[in-house]
């Protein structure tokens, strides 16, 4: 039993009323309750500007935690009379000091019963509150003596370098960093935190997770939809700042990292990011040559372009699509690229991790000829949860070719019975527990950004234009040739399964300009072989899908001219 059940506990959530506090804050909370991982003596108070009653409060938060359907009613109704709100500024000290004697004063007394009380503080407000909120609380009697106070503050952590050293000393100066928690929802993921059971507890992976085996590390990031009129706040940012550089960077270093002394128990949260530390100080900072941008233009189907975002400048030249290629130095990835791949306005929603291993030495003598396709690893982080491993087994039939398979290990099949909770309400319940490892320390922050400082400074100082792409595209044609530049195969990708019980298995992919022929794809249907020609150009192949009914489709191609066209190949 952890050991802050047996305690009071208070909870302060700043910017109650906000979009963040209201869909991710409270209904995680929620969850919390529903689980039994809040104490018996709970109490959580709203704070912010507007003026609210209990029950207005609870009326505005209600529909939102009615969206956790396995919720039983009554549930929600006890979680809701936990709820209170108080008004106040954010900057004031007096009026955070009559908000925690208002809201909590009586319930932390409980009637000289001797329970020691935590206090967790939750920032759902912007960057530019934050340290002002962090010393109104500190100077209005936030802090509690008998038991642990804590501060969960959300992302962005500063623009760049400059601006999160300044915000990082003025919490510093203010709060202990055993306090704050620094939350990147990403380390919350069911899939990012296998990765350290997935890298430590299998003995078949770690002597392979290296520059020997490894050719390249893909990570990438895709919505399939704009800024949808709100890009006014995204236009301060772009997709370096918002995404890579936190996100998928946090990704990049339990990818890398070397294998911490704990990965659970009390000396974790240290050992896990000063290894997390140690790989990033590893990383090369990131040349211009080495990065693509992109900015999305409108398509024939209506989708609107970014500039045409009427909360969007017409002149800016921020990006929504970025690729860029990261170098670590140390013996383990000498000479391996990481890709880092994020994107608005894309072909579809996805997360994904990919190590791509080298191609198996000798192998065109020893199968005559043929193509052996590359083994990947392949973790999807959202919107699926999924392992797979591309192998390589016979072709079924006469014949003795190589043909890709898969070992699949999909979360909702094979563990849909567990609990699956969200990323917020992981990493609540992990502040709750005083276990910082999933949380961002500030060294860890501060040397990410130093990795992307030289390329910021040089975009914003020469207004790097960006290249235009078309909404719902896979992005700039110009990111793929990087990734080939620095030896990443796209044409040796996973086959990624459909509904449908067809497969496809591609002996050998075409690369953009060169001829695919009626060799160089395979489909087997479900009784019988057959080849089947597609195309007599050159196209570059990005992904190849199987559909229910019996319908093979090969989608989102790229001729030479940059049309883009769908072909279909046998029903």
């Amino acid at each position: 039993k952890d050991p802050y059940l047996s305690e009071g506990l208070s909870v302060i959530v700043l910017g109650a009323s906000g979009d963040l506090a209201k869909k991710k804050t409270y209904p995680s909370l929620l969850d919390l309750f529903d689980m039994g991982h809040l104490p018996s003596k709970c109490k959580i108070v709203g704070y912010a500007r507007s003026a609210k009653t209990d029950e207005n409060f609870r009326a505005g938060i209600r529909s939102f935690l009615e969206k956790r359907k396995e919720i039983a009613p009554e549930t929600m109704e006890a979680f809701l009379e936990l709820c209170t709100y108080e008004q106040g500024q954010y900057d004031s000290a007096d009026d955070m000091q009559a908000a925690i004697q208002n809201g909590l004063g009586e319930f932390e007394a409980d009637g000289g019963s001797g329970v020691k009380f935590n206090r967790l503080f939750y920032f759902a407000i912007p960057p530019t509150a934050f340290v002002s909120s962090a010393a109104s609380i500190k100077n209005g009697g936030g802090e509690n003596n008998a038991g642990w106070t804590r501060l969960i503050v959300e992302k962005p952590f500063g623009k760049d370098y400059g601006s999160a050293k300044v915000l990082c000393d003025d919490m510093n100066d203010l709060w202990e960093e055993e306090s704050i928690y620094r939350i990147d929802h990403y380390l919350g993921k069911e899939m990012v935190q296998n990765l350290l059971v997935l890298r430590f507890a299998n003995t078949f992976l770690e002597p392979v997770w290296n520059r020997n085996h490894v050719q390249a590390v893909h990570i990438a990031f895709k919505e399939d939809f704009g800024t949808m009129g709100r890009g006014g706040y995204f236009d301060n940012f772009g997709m370096i700042r918002d995404v890579i550089q936190n996100h998928l960077m946090q990704v990049l270093s339990l990818v890398a990292m070397e294998p911490p002394v704990q990965c659970s128990g009390d000396f974790s949260s240290h050992a896990i990011r000063d290894a997390k530390v140690n790989v990033l100080q590893c990383c090369q900072p990131v040349q211009i040559d080495d990065v693509v941008l992109g900015q999305y233009v409108a398509n024939a189907n209506g989708d609107v372009g970014y500039l045409q975002d009427e909360t969007v400048p017409n002149d800016s030249v921020t990006e929504t699509f970025c690729c860029c290629v990261l170098k670590i130095d140390n013996p383990r990835w000498d000479g391996v690229p990481f890709i880092l791949t994020a994107g608005k306005a894309l072909e579809r929603r996805m997360a994904e991790i990919r190590i791509q291993f080298k191609p198996v030495a000798g192998a065109a003598f020893m199968f005559e000829g043929a193509t052996v396709p590359q083994n990947e690893l392949v973790i999807e982080i959202q919107p699926s949860q999924e392992i797979k491993f591309a192998t390589n087994l016979k072709m079924p039939g006469l014949q003795a070719h190589p043909i890709r398979s898969e070992l699949d290990l999909t979360y909702k099949g094979m563990y849909d019975d567990i609990p699956n909770p969200e990323a917020y309400t992981r990493l609540i319940l992990e502040v709750l527990r005083g276990n910082q490892a999933a949380f961002v320390r500030m060294d860890e922050l501060l040397q990410s950004w130093k990795i992307f400082e030289d390329v910021l400074q040089y975009i914003s100082k020469h207004k790097s234009e960006p290249l235009p792409y078309t909404y719902g595209s896979t992005g700039p044609r110009e990111a793929h040739q990087l990734m080939s530049y620095y030896g990443y195969n796209n044409n040796s990708t996973a086959v990624r399964r459909g509904t449908g019980k067809l497969a496809f298995v591609a002996a050998s992919w075409a690369r953009t300009g060169e001829i695919v022929s009626t060799n160089d794809c395979l489909c087997t249907g479900r009784s019988s072989e057959r080849k089947a020609p597609l195309f007599s150009r050159g196209v570059g192949v990005q992904y190849l899908r199987t559909y229910a009914g019996g319908v093979n489709v090969l989608e989102d191609l790229e001729a030479r001219d940059g049309a883009a066209f769908t072909a279909t190949a046998g029903a």
